[in-house]
């Protein structure tokens, strides 16, 4: 007759393993914790990040308090283009006046390689043709001369023309010296969004009857230099 015995005999439990130490609990967490922390760190050097406005230099566009995502990836494929709002390192005269490298601006870029830039009468021309800038605070008060884009660099300006510290006062700026493309605003909710919409400037004649008042021969460019910079979070 078949057994009715177990073929072998049962293994015993194993002791209770003893419970982990405070340090030994938390590693997971902590090593959690510091990929984390180098996935942000690498994403802020190289991908976005975020910044707020200090000035009322992007007035109406942008205002103070605004806070943007920089993206950083555009022009590593890419030349900026007009119409694009761009965070960058103060170039070499700001710096000898006293600004550092760590207060960055934001403009909007109006001029690209290459081409002639001028103000006039209340208006911007590229290339002798008068840009039409809906977003702009008011018509520049001010004449500048016609000058040349040189390769590598860009001219910039604030949307609040007439109180804005960029190129018509200290020159051109070197590609190397931006730091990436406001893309979106998420503070204030209420005016949270995307400023892709306003990336491409347009250029259109205007007719002499088109234009306002305002849009008269200003004044002599100021040559006050403000602090426009746009501060870290």
């Amino acid at each position: 007759m078949p057994t009715e015995q177990p073929v072998s005999k049962p293994i015993p439990p194993a002791p209770p393993a003893p419970p982990p130490t405070f340090w030994q609990s938390q590693r997971e967490n902590l090593q959690i914790l510091g990929i984390a922390l180098v996935l942000a760190l690498l994403l802020r050097l190289l991908v976005a990040e975020p910044r707020y406005i200090p000035s009322d230099s992007m007035v109406p566009t942008l205002e103070i308090g605004d806070r943007l995502v920089i993206e950083k990836i555009s022009y590593r494929v890419r030349q900026p283009l007009r119409g694009d709002i761009v965070v960058f390192d103060p170039p070499p005269l700001l710096q000898e006046l006293g600004f550092t490298r760590d207060q960055a601006f934001i403009k909007r870029v109006v001029g690209e390689p290459g081409q002639t830039v001028q103000v006039h009468s209340g208006q911007v021309l590229i290339d002798g043709t008068p840009l039409q800038e809906p977003y702009i605070a008011q018509p520049p008060a001010y004449e500048m001369p016609p000058v040349v884009v040189p390769e590598g660099k860009f001219f910039v300006m604030g949307d609040n023309r007439n109180n804005s510290n960029d190129s018509h006062v200290w020159g051109f700026l070197p590609k190397e010296n931006i730091i990436g493309r406001a893309v979106f605003r998420f503070y204030p909710l209420r005016r949270a969004g995307a400023l892709a919409g306003l990336r491409r400037a347009r250029i259109a004649f205007t007719s002499d009857s088109e234009k306002s008042a305002d849009n008269q021969a200003g004044q002599p460019a100021s040559k006050k230099i403000s602090n426009n910079a746009l501060a870290l979070p």
